[in-house]
């Protein structure tokens, strides 16, 4: 108890010993995770918006209008069996028609002329939008549908806007890669900064050190006040990032949801809890990590 009170007492000695530094330490590792925490919200936001896009992604396999509902039956059985499907539909010529007319104007109806030139279709929802591909090319080759399929051929058949897809899926793993990047490249500069920070402490007490050791000093007591006081620089800058993140919460983030009501940009509150207590340990850890690597370069001990 008496060490850590100790260690406790060193380390805010060398808060106003070296204030400029203490304070760039602190200002460095509160931006770094401020922009961490900011990442991570918008994150949170991007992989919402990604998700309820995705969620969109289904197949639409059009079937030839002499097919018996056995088939239909038939067809609708093997694919619901496949992994990735949430749910699977019959939709009618008749349907097919109804929904078309309500989202399209009455002139194109009329020029129809009572005619009915849609197709029926079997419907698939899923439950795993990435395997969007792998169920349609298994749809594709299944010999009910192949010999029943609503066009010339069972690939002209199935339709889920293959190229569309692949580009969605293309775009949300690179923002995804790109994301976690630059939260790596952010933490990396919180450490260096510390570490920085811990070797000028070190350095301006060396004389100090040095007496400790000739007195029979151990070196997990000359090394206490040292990571304290970089885990205390980090602890505060996690605390201002978290300040600020929930002022953001609460003023900001509110009127950007209101603002973008189409959007799927809502947060629940758990998940910034998690983000919260995500910047405090991570800032804890990078100031223990930086602190003890300064001291194994620069201190003999």
């Amino acid at each position: 108890m008496r060490s850590f009170a100790y260690f406790l007492r060193e380390s805010l000695r060398g808060f106003t010993r070296n204030l400029s530094t203490t304070l760039g330490s602190i200002v460095t590792i509160f931006l770094s995770l401020l922009l961490i925490g900011v990442f991570l919200v918008f994150g949170f936001i991007v992989e919402n918006v990604m998700s309820s896009v995705e969620d969109e992604v289904s197949i639409a396999a059009y079937v030839s209008d002499d097919i018996t509902e056995e088939t239909v039956t038939e067809i609708e059985d093997y694919v619901s069996g496949l992994e990735g499907v949430a749910s699977v539909s019959f939709t009618t010529k008749e349907q097919a028609l109804e929904n078309f007319s309500e989202s399209n104007s009455t002139g194109i109806i009329e020029a129809l002329d009572g005619q009915n030139p849609l197709p029926a279709s079997i419907d698939v929802e899923l439950a795993d939008p990435q395997l969007v591909g792998e169920v349609a090319g298994k749809i594709e080759s299944y010999p009910a549908f192949a010999q029943n399929c609503g066009y010339d051929t069972p690939n002209e058949s199935i339709v889920y806007g293959q190229e569309s897809v692949k580009q969605l899926f293309s775009l949300t793993n690179y923002v995804r890669y790109i994301g976690v990047a630059l939260i790596a490249l952010l933490i990396f500069i919180a450490f260096v900064f510390i570490n920085n920070t811990i070797r000028l402490a070190i350095l301006a007490r060396r004389k100090e050190i040095a007496i400790m050791r000739l007195v029979g000093a151990s070196n997990g007591f000359i090394r206490g006040p040292f990571l304290m006081e970089g885990a205390l620089h980090a602890v505060l800058g996690a605390a201002l990032a978290v300040l600020c993140l929930e002022l953001a919460r609460n003023m900001l983030l509110p009127r950007i949801a209101g603002a973008l009501k189409f959007l799927a940009i809502d947060i629940q509150f758990q998940t910034f809890l998690i983000i919260y207590l995500a910047l405090l340990v991570s800032g804890l850890l990078i100031g223990l990590l930086g602190s003890a690597l300064a001291m194994r370069r620069y201190l003999k001990v």
